[in-house]
């Protein structure tokens, strides 16, 4: 069966894959996005706060994806647990790191403009820093989808969601005449979704980075 001839015959199974494999990575982009945007936010005033908060999330990208699913799975059981915690945590370091950059990167003179006209600090934060952070940590983010990508993969070891599972069955199955198709079709397939997630993300900054900020 050629490759061509196995998508034919996979494609339903294929789509629910992607689909799965899209869906949990958005998940954990949104709750890694929140969650590093906070962090950064409360710790950017601070040098020691914020080489603290660099450095944790740094370690955390330290342990290998499979180490860390396999430490998670005695703790939250197999599945769609382990996934989102291991890849919300993974990232987390793009995030946090653009996100402190950002905000330090802020004008000074904006930020004593804004509390002249009599903005709260948290006025300041919300309209006047985190708009002009945003740059970096759109970039931040668009790091950490395509990290999340590859590594979400893995989760097929604790029975994930994802393309991952076709890469594992071909690897599995290699003696198989279909092996070599199964971990094509997963591989290719999370490669067109970071293609397409990186697209979106291109569309984004486009509608919300003024243009003066992006020059």
């Amino acid at each position: 069966m050629t490759f061509w001839e196995y998508l034919g015959s996979r494609h339903q199974q294929l789509l629910a894959d992607a689909y799965q494999h899209a869906s949990a990575v958005f998940q954990c982009m949104v709750m890694a996005t929140v969650i590093g945007v906070l962090i950064g936010v409360v710790t950017y005033r601070s040098e020691w706060a914020g080489n603290l908060a660099t450095t944790t999330t740094s370690t955390i990208l330290t342990v290998p994806s499979l180490a860390m699913i396999g430490l998670l799975i005695p703790v939250v059981g197999l599945g769609v647990p382990p996934t989102m915690i291991a890849l919300t945590l993974y990232g987390l370091l793009p995030i946090v790191r653009n996100a402190i950059v950002g905000l330090r990167g802020v004008d000074p003179s904006l930020v004593d403009a804004a509390t002249g006209i009599g903005m709260s600090r948290g006025m300041r934060l919300v309209r006047v820093e985190l708009p002009l952070a945003w740059p970096p940590i759109l970039t931040g983010i668009r790091v950490s989808t395509q990290m999340l990508m590859g590594i979400a993969a893995i989760a097929a070891y604790a029975s994930g969601p994802g393309l991952g599972n076709e890469i594992f069955r071909g690897i599995a199955s290699l003696s198989s005449k279909n092996a070599l198709n199964q971990v094509l079709a997963g591989t290719l397939g999370i490669i067109v979704l970071a293609l397409l997630f990186d697209a979106a993300y291109v569309l984004i900054g486009r509608l919300t980075i003024p243009r003066g900020i992006r020059a």
